[in-house]
């Protein structure tokens, strides 16, 4: 099986195939972790890695996994890949991991990474199936970045840490609390699905011409 041209994997992957706002999937952590966005940032790249590299070690013993075991070896690679990031993340970055706390283990669990496995990786040769995986992870890392931009805007009144608006501003809690997590969420999807449906409309009327 030849796979996809990377271009068509990192649309699917960035914008038409899009886990969160396509899929509706991996959302817990998208929820929980975007209040700031150095948080979003690293837990961003944390499962663009793990789904890059578990993806492209899927594919490349595909062949040799029987089906009735696939999935139990799909678990136990990704979980491979998440200790890494783990322990990584203890070694160099302890801050940024007590700040992510249980959310860098549940990765292990998120539907994005179990479903590229699945779906992409187990039926694709290697090289498109790690690119998947980085398109799938970049995809998850632009939303879960608009989403802690609006939040840290005007939860804190910062971008990265760094203050941005002045002391005239007064900080909206209601943004770094779970309720403005959920708003936030509803409306990237809102606006993401209408940009969708005015594309589908355009492509109509062309067909149509």
């Amino acid at each position: 099986m030849a796979g996809d041209s990377p271009k068509k994997i990192f649309i699917m992957g960035l914008w038409k195939d899009n886990p969160i706002f396509r899929q509706i999937i991996g959302i817990c952590s998208a929820l929980a972790v975007t209040n700031l966005m150095l948080n979003s940032l690293i837990m961003g790249l944390g499962l663009i890695f793990v789904t890059a590299f578990s993806e492209l070690t899927i594919s490349i013993i595909r062949i040799f996994t029987p089906k009735h075991i696939r999935m139990m070896v799909q678990v136990l690679i990704i979980s491979v890949f998440v200790i890494i990031l783990d322990i990584f993340l203890k070694a160099y970055y302890p801050v940024m991991s007590k700040a992510l706390g249980p959310y860098v283990g549940l990765i292990i669990t998120n539907c994005i990474i179990m479903g590229r496995c699945e779906a992409y990786a187990q039926k694709n040769p290697p090289l498109s199936s790690f690119i998947d995986g980085i398109a799938s992870g970049l995809g998850y890392t632009l939303v879960l970045l608009a989403i802690a931009f609006v939040r840290e805007l005007l939860g804190f009144g910062t971008i990265f840490g760094f203050k941005v608006l002045g002391d005239w501003w007064t900080n909206w809690t209601v943004m770094i609390m779970p309720p403005g997590a959920f708003f936030v969420l509803a409306v990237v999807i809102w606006i993401a699905r209408s940009i969708s449906s005015e594309d589908k409309e355009k492509e109509g009327e062309a067909v149509k011409a």
